[in-house]
């Protein structure tokens, strides 16, 4: 991830933080917070699936378009959850080099 768009994903979510409690009326990311952690989840799951079928059936304008979607609605979850980017970022810096199957294979069974 380059910093200019670590920074865009940045931004991103602190307009998306600032719009929580304001008017619903007159956000459609605030009237996403005022429906809860349900309705944002099932956009992010609703999304995601958007950007599948686009993959699968699609041009990569298309694909690109949904995985916009996909990451701002991504970004409303995060917030409604109180996970900021930086926390993710985190993650990720603690992964890289490290092989997927081994990383997953580290990870508790539940």
């Amino acid at each position: 991830m380059t910093d200019q768009s670590k920074h865009m994903l940045d931004a991103l979510y602190a307009t998306v933080a600032d719009r929580k409690g304001a008017d619903p009326s007159t956000s459609y990311t605030a009237k996403l917070f005022a429906k809860g952690t349900p309705k944002i989840a099932q956009k992010v799951g609703e999304e995601g699936v958007e950007t599948v079928i686009a993959a699968l059936a699609e041009t990569p304008d298309k694909v690109a378009s949904e995985s916009a979607d996909l990451l701002y609605h991504l970004m409303v979850l995060w917030a409604d959850q109180g996970v900021k980017p930086q926390d993710v970022w985190d993650i990720l810096a603690e992964r890289q080099g490290i092989s997927g199957i081994a990383e997953k294979a580290s990870r508790p069974k539940d």
